[in-house]
């Protein structure tokens, strides 16, 4: 892990070409509920499984509710090899702090986000 880069900063680099690959750690239902623009949801602790879904990538951000997990998860895919040249952080703060738009996932009434039916 390299630091904690700030939602302000997270929210500016959503403005440029070559923006972070925003991880958001939380589980599919919160994430459902809204989430940064872009971000991708991989729970924390699908994470281990799933972490050579980040190879060749150049900037990596993890994101939790308060900033406390995401540290951990950026410390966890900062450890893998294939991530070695990428720039990873953390947003501090976590989605507490972030002050930009959210996007939400719409679901039916009738089902919850969870359900596989």
């Amino acid at each position: 892990m390299d630091d904690e880069i700030s939602s302000e900063e997270v929210e500016s680099l959503l403005d440029e070409a070559d923006q972070p690959r925003i991880i958001d750690i939380r589980s599919p239902t919160e994430f459902a509920r809204g989430h940064i623009p872009g971000s991708e949801n991989v729970p924390f602790n699908e994470l281990p499984d799933r972490i050579d879904e980040f190879t060749d990538s150049d900037h990596i951000v993890t994101v939790c509710p308060h900033g406390k997990a995401s540290v951990q998860a950026a410390r966890l895919i900062g450890s893998y090899e294939g991530t070695a040249a990428a720039r990873v952080e953390s947003m501090a703060g976590g989605l507490e702090a972030w002050t930009g738009d959210l996007d939400a996932d719409e679901t039916d009434d009738h089902e919850t986000p969870d359900s596989p039916f």
